[in-house]
């Protein structure tokens, strides 16, 4: 049994790890656009533009498509994890314009 927890928890950490890697990555490659977009178009916070990202991914997800040629699964991963911190930022600076 411990060798089957073993195995799990390295499955775990490795996705774990794969997620962070890809989101750093995205991170680094499109700059901050998730949580500061340019708004060419859409004025929505980015909490809500990130919102409308993961219904399209789930969407995808529901119809099977774009599945060959993107982790539709790990990106929404990605984009739930953009939510929290989006999130926590928002929380963070209405504390600060308490302050």
């Amino acid at each position: 049994m411990s060798q089957g927890i073993d195995k799990m928890s390295s499955l775990i950490i490795q996705e774990c790890n794969n997620l962070k890697a890809m989101l750093l990555a995205k991170n680094k490659c499109y700059g901050n656009s998730a949580l500061d977009p340019m708004r060419i178009f859409s004025r929505s916070d980015p909490v809500e533009q990130i919102k409308v990202r993961i219904d399209d991914k789930l969407s995808r997800l529901a119809k099977g498509s774009g599945e060959e040629t993107e982790d539709v699964e790990q990106d929404l991963l990605g984009y739930l994890i953009l939510l929290r911190v989006a999130k926590r930022l928002v929380r963070s600076e209405s504390t600060n314009d308490r302050a």
